[in-house]
């Protein structure tokens, strides 16, 4: 699942040099100055495709609170007139493909979403023959690049901050434990890649499968290994919908306590609330968006709109505010790679953020613990991309 997307991304690009010289072109690395001019005096043509319209209901509520924070940044924006237009995708690839067809043939200068990322890969394929960036609302890297930007967290964000900051605590030698599913395996990747990017290595690696008696299983084996490797903290990926609970039970039991090792997770440990009252969830590192303005966006949507936002709302008012920002400029090349991935970034629902050239992110994460069942900050979020934790 983690690596499908670009290999398809580069096939439909062979398929589409056979068609025409213009399909090659398209189909070719994007500069990052590649993106169309826009005439900031007029209002900007921005396309939103949301997955209304699939057999899931669900879809239709994320259709619903995406369109709605988007309209609540576009309220925010100062002397910046942003033109609006949603397409349904129905959460469907070919679907979403036409979506962006149209979206552009219509005028967009730029696309918002979709949300998954089959149709996310689908749309930038689409939009791509007309040298137009898509911002889409995955957190899939393996649909990242050319002119697809994703705005979702990311695992390979979230581990470097989580490295860097274990490292600078002396708590530099990881034994990764990672579930044997593609989430897992995309997870110890991320936290390879983060160790050799940061002061930490990985001490070692130990992989479960998924089920109850893997997780048992896997205890042992993770036991030994923290010892002989000389580990001094162990980094998990697993969910609180998933191994977490038995693992953060188990582990102590066979005698890696936090005591002698710091438990880090890869995921939220706040999510659901319920995961707070877990003995062995005490005291572990995770991370998460800077929590006062995460606070303050949920209080104005819910003020606005009557219910609280689902948490990808924010990446709706994140990609409008950073259009916004750059439109205010009053550059014709602001919609450009070049100009998207402006080193200084934008700010957001949660925090800083910018985006990459390899079409990733980078978003400012504070450090989070759990003390006596409730969340608290140990090392807050980076206001600025010169800030700590990057």
């Amino acid at each position: 699942m983690f690596a499908v997307f670009r290999n398809a991304r580069k096939a439909a690009c062979a398929a589409a040099v056979a068609i025409s010289s213009f399909a090659l072109v398209a189909c070719e690395p994007v500069s990052l100055s590649t993106g169309p001019t826009i005439n900031t005096s007029k209002p900007v043509p921005v396309a939103l495709l949301v997955p209304r319209g699939s057999a899931n209901q669900s879809d239709g509520v994320i259709a619903r609170n995406l369109e709605n924070a988007a309209r609540m940044a576009i309220a925010d924006l100062n002397g910046v007139k942003i033109d609006l237009r949603i397409y349904d995708t129905a959460a469907n690839p070919t679907t979403a493909a036409n979506a962006a067809t149209r979206a552009v043939n219509e005028g967009a200068r730029i696309i918002l979403g979709p949300v998954y990322a089959e149709a996310a890969n689908a749309a930038g394929l689409a939009a791509a023959q007309r040298g137009v960036n898509v911002l889409a609302f995955s957190n899939n890297t393996a649909i990242a690049g050319g002119n697809v930007y994703i705005l979702g967290p990311t695992f390979d964000n979230t581990a470097r901050r989580l490295a860097r900051y274990a490292a600078s605590q002396g708590k530099s030698d990881l034994l990764v434990v990672s579930g044997d599913d593609p989430a897992g395996q995309a997870g110890r990747d991320a936290i390879n890649r983060a160790a050799s990017q940061s002061n930490a290595t990985v001490a070692g690696s130990v992989s479960y499968q998924l089920s109850q008696q893997g997780v048992i299983n896997s205890i042992p084996v993770i036991r030994d290994t923290a010892a002989q490797r000389g580990a001094d903290a162990l980094f998990m990926t697993a969910t609180t919908a998933g191994a977490l609970p038995l693992l953060t039970q188990l582990l102590p039991e066979a005698g890696v306590r936090s005591e002698n090792y710091q438990y880090i997770g890869l995921t939220r440990w706040d999510i659901p609330q319920q995961t707070l009252q877990l003995p062995g969830v005490q005291g572990g590192w995770f991370a998460i968006p800077d929590p006062q303005k995460a606070q303050v966006f949920r209080e104005r949507y819910t003020a606005t709109y009557g219910t609280p936002p689902l948490p990808i709302a924010g990446l709706a008012f994140d990609g409008i505010a950073a259009i916004g920002a750059l439109v205010a400029a009053g550059n014709s090349e602001a919609l450009t790679g070049a100009a998207l991935t402006q080193g200084a970034g934008f700010q957001g629902t949660g925090g800083v953020f910018r985006l990459r050239p390899d079409g990733t992110n980078d978003r400012g994460l504070a450090v989070a613990t759990i003390q006596d069942k409730k969340v608290v900050i140990i090392d807050p979020a980076p206001q600025s991309f010169a800030g700590a934790g990057f």
